[in-house]
């Protein structure tokens, strides 16, 4: 008798999550996602068909969507720096060197 499939989604959800969460790692917790999901799928479609795998494919995707929190902002980029650029123009004899006091003060002009 064939493993259901059940157990094989459940475990690639929650073990997917556990090894980027210690790994610290997204991708390595989405390979396991994927492996749970090749299983998974390739058992569906010897028994339910296209049709009936794409559905719970569909869920399987939405059900790991809706458990992922936002990946966090880039960093190196400084969000004050920008206006203060676009402010200048492109052409300036400093286009890349930003003061401390100017990212603060903005122009009485």
């Amino acid at each position: 008798m064939a493993l259901p499939t059940a157990p094989v989604v459940a475990g690639a959800l929650v073990g997917g999550y556990l090894v980027a969460r210690k790994t610290q790692v997204r991708a390595l917790g989405g390979a396991v996602l994927a492996g749970g999901g090749v299983v998974a799928g390739r058992r569906w479609m010897a028994t339910s068909g296209t049709a009936r795998t794409a559905l719970l494919t569909a869920v399987y995707l939405g059900g790991f969507g809706a458990s992922q929190a936002p990946a966090p902002p880039p960093r190196g980029s400084c969000p004050t720096a920008a206006p203060d650029a676009s402010r200048r123009g492109s052409t300036t004899e400093r286009p890349f060197e930003v003061t401390l006091l100017e990212l603060f003060v903005t122009p009485s002009s």
